[in-house]
Order: C-alpha cells, then sequence, then structure tokens
C-alpha cells in the first residue's frame, strides 16, 4: 500500500503515456495528470517533460519511482509478516490469469481458500500476461499466472517476484484421417508444409506458436485466425489447417480431430510463470494458492487429453 500518486507515476513509466497509464488504470488523462501535478508540487520537482509530441518522466520522477519500489516491497513484507501471526484472514484476495489457467488451475485454488477462510473474499479476473502485470502494479490482483512471452518483464525487475511454476507442453492438432495422425508423437517441423491456424497478431498464442516453429526451423504458413480453442479445432476438423495446443488446454472430445505429443531437444512448451508484487509470495493465502495450483498442474498434466 503505497501513496496512490507513486502509482500512478508507476504506471506512467510502465506504458509511456498519460492516455495509456489512464487506460489501464480506468482513469481519465485528465486525472492522472491532475495526480502527476499533485505529486510534483508536494515533493517540490518536476516529474514530467514535454518532448515532442509526448512526454518524458525527469530524473526526479526516476528517484521517486525507485523508493517507490523499496516501500512496496517493504509493505508487501509488512503484510507477510503480519499475516503469519495467525489471525483468520478477511479482506479479499483476487487472482488472475490468461485463459487454460483461468479455467483450470484457478478455480481450484480459489475454492481452497474460499473453504479454509470463510471470512475472505476471492476473486478471479481472466486477463492476458500483459494485463496482469498492470493488475499487479495497480494492486487490483495479488497472484498472477501467465505465459513468459517476449514482452514479458525480465527476471530482474524488482516489481515483482516471479517464479517458475510448470512447463505445459505443446500438441499438435490435425483431422482425423490426417497423414500425421497415424504417428504417437510428431516434430514440429514435420507439420512445416502444413496450412496453420493461429492467434490474431499481438495475443500471447501467437506469439508463442511463431516462437516455437522458428525454434524448430521454418516459418508457419498462417491460413488463418483463431483466438479460442474451440474456434481453432473445428477449423481443423473441417481440414482447414493444424493448431498447436497446450496440454491443460481442453478440447472438444466429440470433435474429429487428433491431438500428437510432440517431442524434440527440447520438446515445444509455454514457460508458465507464478508471479506476485515483490515481498508478498510469503502472505500464507498467496503460499497456499500456489501450492494448490502446482498440486492441480501435476494432476492435469501426466498425459494428454483424447488424440
Amino acid at each position: 500500500m503505497i501513496d496512490s500518486r507513486l502509482r500512478i507515476l508507476q504506471m506512467v513509466a510502465e506504458h509511456g503515456t498519460v492516455t495509456a497509464a489512464a487506460q489501464a488504470l480506468h482513469y481519465t488523462p485528465s486525472a492522472v495528470s491532475y495526480q502527476l501535478r499533485q505529486l510534483a508540487a508536494e515533493a517540490g520537482v518536476e516529474l514530467v517533460a514535454h518532448q515532442g509530441r509526448g512526454i518524458r518522466l525527469t530524473n526526479a520522477a526516476h528517484i521517486l519511482l525507485r523508493h517507490a519500489e523499496r516501500v512496496q516491497e517493504q509493505w508487501e513484507l509488512t503484510r507477510a509478516e503480519l499475516a503469519a501471526l495467525g489471525s483468520e484472514p478477511t479482506g479479499q484476495v483476487t487472482l488472475c490469469g490468461f485463459s487454460t489457467a483461468a479455467s483450470r488451475l484457478l478455480p481450484p485454488a480459489a475454492a481452497g481458500l474460499r473453504d479454509a477462510h470463510p471470512h475472505l473474499t476471492v476473486r478471479i479476473i481472466e486477463a492476458e500476461p500483459d494485463r496482469c502485470f498492470d493488475l499487479l502494479l495497480s494492486e487490483e490482483a495479488d497472484l498472477a499466472l501467465l505465459v513468459v512471452t517476449a514482452d514479458s518483464p525480465p527476471m530482474t525487475d524488482r516489481r515483482f517476484d516471479q517464479q517458475p511454476l510448470l512447463d505445459d507442453p505443446l500438441d499438435l492438432v490435425v483431422p482425423q484421417g490426417h497423414p500425421l495422425s497415424w504417428r504417437r508423437r510428431v516434430t514440429l517441423a514435420d507439420a512445416a508444409g502444413e496450412p496453420w491456424i493461429v492467434g490474431h497478431p499481438g495475443t500471447t498464442y501467437h506469439q508463442l506458436v511463431l516462437a516455437a516453429c522458428m525454434s524448430a526451423g521454418f516459418t508457419p504458413h498462417i491460413a488463418h485466425h483463431a483466438d479460442e480453442w474451440a474456434t481453432g479445432t473445428a477449423l481443423v476438423a473441417h481440414g482447414f489447417g493444424v493448431i498447436l495446443v497446450p496440454r491443460l488446454a481442453q478440447l472438444g472430445q466429440e470433435s474429429p480431430v487428433t491431438r500428437i505429443p510432440l517431442r524434440g531437444e527440447p520438446a515445444p512448451a509455454r514457460r508458465i510463470m507464478s508471479v506476485t508484487r515483490l515481498g508478498a509470495r510469503e502472505i500464507p493465502t498467496l503460499t497456499q494458492a500456489v501450492d494448490t495450483i502446482t498440486a492441480t498442474a501435476a494432476r492435469l498434466l501426466p498425459k494428454p487429453d483424447g488424440g
């Protein structure tokens, strides 16, 4: 819990503009600008300088940001120490994550917290990874599950505690009767000549597929865009191409498709991280949530669905 004006400054630094920060915080740009002026007046320094048609943060702003990170970490450590005293948790805990996490990993964790702590309110927010980081920064969420992408903050980012949770193997999905459907395992390169169905540019799924294919030595021919597994599976079933599906993702059992595990050194997978604000990981409710998520993943991952 730090001064909300420092939180606003952090979001401006993260997004680069007042407008983008306001959108992430669900504020108006004028409200963000007003709070920055108030903070600058109280600190007695200039925080923002005009640069062309945009803005840049001053040296004074960067000093404030550096100290804000330390204040935030100390507050989270204090929360963890107070929570460890053993009193019954109250208030609210919010878990956020990408679609598969929000449907398969977070509900059991939220249910465990709800059942163990009846005075605690537990919320789940489905969100893309970049939005999850915003939710953590703005204190709208306490724990995030996300897929590592090229746009993820580095592990050295002092605002977050990022811990590897699991590697979710990728499966190739082809129409039933496809020449590859008779094989127990395939390499990604075996499907290099196929038409591909991927997510829209900018989505985590789009980045995941392109990165995996390029690591296998080819650029996929993208024939169709689909962000939902159900849509992609339907297109595969009708012969429009192939898709990559993480092992945790569920497909309709009635779909006439075959799901084939991929092999390779290493086998293609998506890295899933659990992320909190720095200092918050030892809060008992968050530790309990991560433990439940880890156990759920171990139960779900031993073998692919279907196929």
